[in-house]
């Protein structure tokens, strides 16, 4: 299994996420954004900077466009600015914050400017070490949950950025916007055990 093979069933092991009008604005936003002239509307520059990498190097570009190609960094920054509340938003600020002070001591330069063998490191680290998400049957928590912290949260938000855009749910993954044709009038011979057409 590849890389985006596995990204993508551990992205919808997580359970879908139910958009609402102001998320799928957000979205649309994104898709006119142009990335030259593209002005962090909650970030500082630095922070932005640090989630444009992680993005970039969770969803690097291969035969299929890459986190950054379908702006799911910028997606990101307007998710914090219109959606998040002081509260989260302050806690964003100290995370990110707190895991470039880790990378500081551990690696000697902060996420952004770390090689790429070190952000694999990084990675491994908080995989090894970050809660995971509680399992689960069609989006709904079975057995006790936990905070499955920064890295996870991130790592889920930029997945699902990814995952909703546009570009990849019409071009990489199966597009079907009406599932299945509406045929009201068969005979039940022709239908069979069959339960859903």
């Amino acid at each position: 299994m590849n890389r985006r093979e596995a990204l993508r069933k551990s992205a919808l092991g997580l359970g879908a996420a139910v958009g609402t009008p102001t998320l799928l604005s957000l979205l649309q936003a994104c898709a006119q954004q142009d990335r030259l002239t593209w002005t962090p509307q909650f970030l500082a520059e630095d922070q932005a900077r640090f989630i444009s990498s992680f993005v970039d190097f969770l969803l690097p570009k291969t035969d299929t466009p890459g986190g950054l190609d379908v702006k799911a960094d910028i997606f990101m920054d307007l998710m914090y600015a219109k959606a998040y509340d002081e509260g989260g938003q302050k806690n964003t600020v100290e995370e990110i914050a707190k895991f470039n002070e880790d990378c500081k001591a551990t690696y000697g330069a902060v996420f952004a400017e770390l090689s790429a063998e070190d952000k694999a490191a990084c990675f491994r680290e908080h995989e090894a070490n970050s809660p995971k998400f509680a399992k689960n049957v069609w989006g709904t928590s079975v057995g006790p949950s936990q905070p499955v912290g920064f890295y996870r949260g991130l790592k889920s938000m930029a997945l699902w950025a990814y995952f909703s855009s546009e570009e990849i749910g019409k071009n990489v993954l199966t597009y079907d916007p009406i599932p299945g044709p509406y045929q009201g009038c068969i005979p039940l011979s022709d239908v069979g055990n069959t339960w859903s057409l």
